[in-house]
């Protein structure tokens, strides 16, 4: 295993997260004090309790699952992305460092991006909210498997994309959409038939849904179900990305 290899990749993406840290951190801190303005307190002042959990504490943890996904895949795609703009993709693909070291390289970099602003989502909220969470280390598993699971997708989206605007396409057409769909501001039991079934066939709900779970105890769906999805998503992604390696597909062309 090329240490250095893996090092220098994710520094490198580190450093980018700090020449951009008023896009990187400001900006998700933000929206998300916003949602919580117009949602926590909005509709929340409208909107008794859910599950016994008062409205605004209930989309806690939907909002840091929105963030997260959007910033996992935003990084990690705009990562590698970009050396393929550049051109300096083939210097990396020359360079002694295996398949498995990129990935790590840079999924690991993006990763750990969202997770930083995850936690700092979570520190904001409490300026709007009172929370508890009942499950700490499930909470701490669900944010870290998330955001390595959609870094892939979006490492697979950068790889894929031949410009700018495809870049963006599966974020904010598909992604996005789903994640609004996925529990982020309600609970499926709150739909009527037959939505509440049709929503269980939304990914993101079961992100949402497990996350959920470990703050409040309260899940739409079982936490096995949901950390097994997870699990499930994360392995399809590493699958397809050892293909694209194998295969050379849209690196080498």
């Amino acid at each position: 295993m090329n240490l250095n290899g893996i090092r220098a990749i994710y520094l490198f993406e580190m450093n980018r997260f700090r020449r951009t840290i008023m896009q990187s951190v400001a900006a998700p801190v933000l929206s998300t004090s916003l949602y919580f303005i117009v949602f926590g307190s909005a509709i929340g002042s409208r909107i008794d309790t859910i599950e016994g959990i008062s409205y605004g504490a209930f989309i806690v943890p939907g909002l840091i699952m929105l963030t997260v996904i959007t910033e996992s895949l935003t990084n990690s795609s705009f990562g590698i992305y970009l050396p393929k703009f550049q051109g300096t993709i083939y210097e990396l693909l020359s360079a002694p460092v295996s398949a498995v070291e990129t990935v790590i390289g840079y999924v690991g970099a993006a990763a750990t991006k969202s997770v930083l602003i995850g936690c700092l989502i979570l520190a904001t909220a409490r300026i709007f909210v009172d929370y508890t969470i009942v499950h700490p280390l499930w909470t701490a598993a669900f944010l870290v498997l998330t955001c390595t699971a959609f870094s892939l997708f979006g490492f697979i989206i950068g790889i894929w994309a031949d410009s700018f605007q495809r870049l963006q396409l599966i974020p904010l057409m598909v992604v996005t959409p789903l994640a609004f769909l996925g529990g982020t501001f309600y609970s499926i039991t709150m739909l009527p038939e037959p939505w509440d079934t049709i929503a269980l066939l939304n990914p993101v709900l079961y992100l949402v849904s497990g996350f959920r779970w470990s703050f409040y105890g309260v899940a739409d769906v079982a936490p096995a179900v949901s950390l097994a999805m997870t699990f499930v998503f994360m392995l399809v992604c590493l699958a397809i990305v050892a293909w694209i390696f194998k295969t050379g597909w849209r690196l080498k062309s």
